[in-house]
This record gives C-alpha cells, sequence and structure tokens, in this order.
C-alpha cells in the first residue's frame, strides 16, 4: 500500500531543510520526498511500507519538533 505521509518539521535555515530530506530519503520504503508549505516547514514523504511513527521519532531526533499531520493512501 503506497502512503503519503506530509509532516509540520521546525526548520530554521536551508542547511536544517537539507537534513531533514536526508533523514527522510534515508528511511526504508521511501520513493519521494519533498517539501510544501507557504514557508516551505511541510515534509511530504510518499512510499511503500513507511514506518511512520520510526519516521517522526528519527525526524525528531536528528532535525528537530515534528508534528505528524496527516497519513493518508495514495491510489
Amino acid at each position: 500500500m503506497k502512503q503519503k505521509i506530509s509532516m509540520k518539521v521546525q526548520m530554521y535555515c536551508q542547511k536544517c531543510r537539507a537534513k531533514a530530506l536526508t533523514v527522510a530519503a534515508g528511511t526504508n520504503g521511501v520513493d519521494f520526498v519533498g517539501l510544501e508549505g507557504e514557508e516551505r516547514d511541510k515534509v511530504v514523504v510518499v512510499g511503500n511500507g513507511v514506518d511512520v511513527a520510526k519516521l517522526a521519532s528519527c525526524m525528531r531526533k536528528k532535525v528537530g519538533h515534528t508534528v505528524l499531520i496527516s497519513v493518508s493512501e495514495v491510489k
């Protein structure tokens, strides 16, 4: 099942954004990683079989405060 995960991550600079994308891309099952939002503060991950809890925990440890916004199925 392919899913789309949207998270709001506290990022202050371009280096933080790059680190957030790197951490998300390094997770098993991820096909696409991107930034959304007016302030480029939302990380969108699309993948198959991604462990959402593990991804959010890893983002909190390595980047900063992370809030899970939504998890939806991609058709």
